[in-house]
């Protein structure tokens, strides 16, 4: 299983939002790149960075921090206001590994089924779900569409990785929701990476066990427990890769 730290970039800096909510942000640092090299040098073969300003203003505004943070030699998965082919083509020019389409999933499926034939496993779709609803535009609006049932359509278009975010519990550090979890894991195919509300070692051992059955659980990101101290990046990598030889 990999360990998906994550920095969120406003206005330059590394933040955190509180499930989401513009107006619940913690600043941490003002150097992303600082981060992601505290990351790197940690242990962390992958970053898992989120442009809050793309997300809100419905286009990336942060492409030069990807470079940056590639260009430490760390994997990338960047996401936020990926709406239209061309920004997709400019973050992975940029440097990023992976991209996570959002908001336009929700909206269209032959625009997904567009840049999985063009970039195959660079592709990563993000499903945010809100009362088991998709939330889209930086988790401001929550559509009528059921997560599982977008889950579904894109592992039926060859998307290859699912990246869950249970809305409700992001940034709340009481544990993620494992039974939403666990209907998305058996729901697809594809890879999923769980995404909310791990708070302490003891949420990733569990999610350990649950890969343990369910081999498409691909990971997890842990984002504000890492800034407040709660759990050790390397003591997580570690638990992780005891999986890995487990198996």
């Amino acid at each position: 299983m990999t360990i998906y730290p994550a920095i969120d970039i406003r206005g330059g800096r590394c933040v955190r939002l509180t499930q989401g909510r513009a107006d619940a942000e913690t600043v941490y640092a003002q150097d992303p790149t600082a981060v992601a090299a505290g990351f790197r040098a940690a242990g962390a073969e992958w970053v898992h960075v989120v442009d809050l300003d793309g997300a809100f203003a419905g286009v990336p505004r942060n492409l030069a921090a990807v470079g940056a943070i590639a260009e430490l030699g760390v994997k990338v998965q960047f996401g936020g206001g990926l709406r239209n082919r061309a920004s997709v083509e400019r973050a992975l020019a940029m440097g990023a590994a992976r991209v996570v389409i959002g908001t336009r999933a929700a909206e269209s499926e032959a625009f997904i089924a567009d840049l999985v034939a063009a970039f195959g496993d660079g592709i990563a779709v993000g499903i945010d779900a809100l009362d088991g609803s998709v939330a889209v535009k930086g988790w401001v609006n929550k559509t009528a569409t059921s997560a599982l049932g977008l889950a579904r359509r894109m592992d039926a278009l060859g998307v290859a990785t699912l990246i869950h975010t249970d809305v409700a519990t992001d940034g709340m550090l009481a544990g993620p929701n494992f039974a939403a979890q666990e209907a998305m894991l058996d729901a697809v195919r594809a890879r999923v990476i769980v995404s909310g509300g791990v708070g302490r070692r003891e949420d990733v051992v569990r999610l350990v066990e649950m890969g343990r059955t369910r081999s498409n659980l691909e990971g997890v990101i842990v984002g504000k427990a890492l800034y407040e101290g709660r759990v050790v990046l390397g003591d997580l990598l570690g638990i992780a890769s005891a999986q890995g030889e487990k198996r």
